[in-house]
């Protein structure tokens, strides 16, 4: 029996390393979406699997007989898609999803259902910092007049897609120290953010709390309905009632 680990969030690192510590035969797939990303404690395969026939192709291939996804909460097309095709062949599939981020004391959220609805809510002339990826980028140019600055892993393949923006290079993890400075020196006043939810890209949101930013949080999209568990303990704990 091998399990398919659908990675590319900081805890799917975490299980693939208890994973590979309790001897579970496991593989893991990462999307490729970061050139060179930081290599994970079971075997792992890089690149899309093209659609659902290759998904289901490789599984065959793979001898795969249960798949815990682990990407993020916005890479909804890998998770229905996955889903699917679990429940096609009958494999027994959990996705792990963490908790949204809530606004607390002190946040000036609001909240966006697409990328394009930021412009309705930033004003001309602010200053954005785009802490959504590159994937998504050209959902934001509507953004005419304000000075948009977006934070990416890899240096760019071109320049910035629209005019009146620029990237900005940087790896996690980022404390709130390390943000706050960073939204000073560029003179942030808003921040624009996937609400991915966990506690290890939470710092920028805190940084803007103390720095009385606003946030415009884009909510996640509609997630498969299947087995879903919220803690690495949890994922782990379903993995091990598998009939190994």
């Amino acid at each position: 029996m091998t399990l398919l680990l659908l990675a590319g969030t900081g805890e799917a690192r975490s299980i693939a390393e208890a994973l590979a510590q309790q001897a579970i035969p496991a593989v893991a797939s990462l999307a490729g979406a970061t050139k060179a990303p930081a290599a994970l404690a079971v075997p792992t395969r890089i690149g899309g699997f093209g659609d659902a026939a290759g998904f289901e192709r490789y599984l065959g291939e793979a001898r795969i007989s249960a798949i815990l996804d682990a990407t993020h909460p916005f890479a909804d097309r890998i998770s229905h898609r996955s889903a699917a095709v679990a429940a096609r062949l009958g494999l027994p599939y959990a996705q792990f999803l963490r908790p949204e981020w809530r606004p607390g004391l002190g946040d000036r959220w609001v909240t966006l259902e697409s990328e394009e609805d930021a412009a309705r809510h930033i004003p001309g002339g602010a200053t954005v910092f785009l802490a959504t990826g590159r994937q998504t980028l050209d959902r934001f140019a509507n953004l005419v007049g304000r000075r948009l600055i977006c934070r990416q892993i890899d240096p760019p393949d071109g320049p910035f897609p629209f005019p009146g923006g620029e990237y900005r290079i940087g790896r996690p993890p980022f404390s709130v120290e390390d943000e706050i400075a960073l939204f000073k020196e560029l003179g942030i006043s808003w921040l624009v953010v996937k609400n991915a939810g966990g506690s290890a890209s939470r710092s920028k949101l805190d940084a803007a709390r103390e720095l009385g930013l606003s946030v415009a949080m884009i909510q996640r999209p509609e997630q498969p309905d299947v087995l879903r568990v919220h803690s690495v303990d949890e994922a782990l704990a379903w993995v091990r009632e598998l009939p190994w």
